[in-house]
């Protein structure tokens, strides 16, 4: 019989893999909550409609990409392939938008059925942030300024670029649209086929084609920057000016559009070129109107997504993974001989007790291969307990390449501190 195998594209997290994404999903929280924001927490299966209505019918997402399926009630579901659009049916079900001002965050699975490739895969994670309720270009300025304090602790900072456009209103995008068709209509032939079929359904994504043939005829297109309205240039002009302020670099991209139709005014993308062709690790922008879009009241809003399978594969590209992650435990606990299998276990819960945090693994099924185990946890300090005629308790403790010694029990936990402290 054969062996039943992951779905392609749907990756377990193995045990020497998730300290990592710990540590990363650990340190976002950490930098979010300085920042005010609270997790909310949505359901990976969303009717059908909420997807088409948000992001679109006729985007790459909707048309080529989402997991649908009936239940049993002939009702179409989607498994969610991004959190904004479910992050706004719960806020507004929930009565979270109401003449409030609201800062949230999320993280989970994502599904979207495209070719699985490193980096990207069909079950993939995503952290979003999401804020309602504030239209100025102050809070565009607070996602993109808390996203680059989260860059700086990661110590990815030096190694991501902020790329900056606006895609002003949906009147001004509107009378771009028609401009940038009208002058790819005349090349319509040689155009990539990708961009032949966005010609009629979603022209502005051919701005980021991939095909070198489509972006050499895009280099006499129409720019989007001569059509913006007067109060998305300033919106975007005060946001630049609180960026500069602040010291946080980042280039203007007339061709960056973001792939959902719920995108106006600021969009922005943080790229790496140390991904090779998967560049993009955190994408967002401002889609005020997509609560009305989808039954709520106009609330403005702005928010982001970073994918954490890239993040974790861009700390282990640059070895920004603290070292501490390679060590899981601090102490490796064995017995010297049989008979003190029982001692050891409650020695270990004792020791947990007066030493909080302490992370121990008790050597447990016989006494056979004990050094080798210790050493394949890589933890610091390995202690053996061993009994006299007497059956008086004591313990042989040795860190690293130092010397051997014994140890009273008693002074055991005091030992144990002093050599991490040093450590630290």
């Amino acid at each position: 019989m054969a062996k039943i195998q992951a779905i392609r594209g749907m990756n377990d997290i193995l045990p020497q893999e998730t300290p990592v994404w710990q540590y990363l999903e650990q340190t976002v929280q950490n930098v979010l909550s300085a920042y005010g924001y609270a997790e909310i927490r949505m359901p990976v299966v969303e009717q059908t409609n909420l997807f088409k209505r948000s992001i679109g019918e006729v985007t790459d997402i909707v048309e080529k990409e989402m997991y649908t399926f009936e239940d049993r009630n002939a009702e179409s579901l989607t498994l969610r392939p991004e959190g904004t659009a479910g992050c706004v049916r719960a806020a507004e079900e929930h009565g979270l938008l109401f003449n409030q001002m609201q800062r949230l965050w999320y993280r989970g699975p994502m599904f979207r059925y495209e070719k699985p490739q490193k980096g990207r895969y069909r079950q993939f994670h995503q952290i979003g942030v999401e804020t309602f309720g504030m239209a100025a270009a102050d809070i565009d300025a607070e996602v993109i300024l808390l996203s680059a304090r989260l860059w700086q602790t990661l110590g990815l900072l030096d190694s991501v670029t902020l790329q900056l456009n606006s895609l002003g209103s949906n009147e001004a995008r509107a009378a771009y649209k028609e401009a940038l068709v009208t002058y790819l209509a005349q090349y319509r032939e040689q155009l990539d086929k990708d961009s032949q079929r966005r010609l009629e359904s979603n022209p502005l994504r051919i701005l980021d084609s991939k095909d070198e043939n489509t972006q050499a005829i895009l280099q006499d297109a129409p720019v989007l920057a001569d059509y913006l309205d007067e109060e998305s240039r300033a919106h975007f002009a005060e946001l630049t000016a609180i960026l500069d302020q602040a010291g946080v670099e980042y280039e203007i991209n007339p061709r960056l559009v973001r792939g959902l139709d719920y995108y106006c005014k600021t969009v922005f993308e943080w790229v790496t070129d140390k991904l090779g062709a998967q560049g993009t690790v955190c994408a967002g922008g401002r889609y005020d109107g997509l609560v009305k879009q989808l039954g709520g009241k106009p609330t403005p809003a702005v928010g982001f997504a970073m994918g954490v399978e890239r993040l974790v594969l861009l700390l282990e590209t640059l070895r920004c993974v603290p070292e501490a992650l390679r060590q899981p435990f601090d102490v490796y606990l064995a017995a010297e001989s049989k008979g003190f299998q029982s001692e050891v276990v409650l020695l270990a819960e004792q020791l947990r007790n007066d030493l909080p945090g302490l992370r121990i693994r008790i050597h447990c099924g016989g006494l056979k291969n004990i050094s080798q185990k210790a050493k394949q946890t890589g933890a610091p300090v390995v202690v053996l307990i061993k009994g006299s005629a007497e059956n008086n308790l004591s313990a042989t403790l040795w860190h690293r390449d130092e010397p051997v010694f014994d140890v009273a029990l008693d002074t055991l936990a005091g030992k144990i501190a002093e050599i991490s402290q040093h450590n630290a």
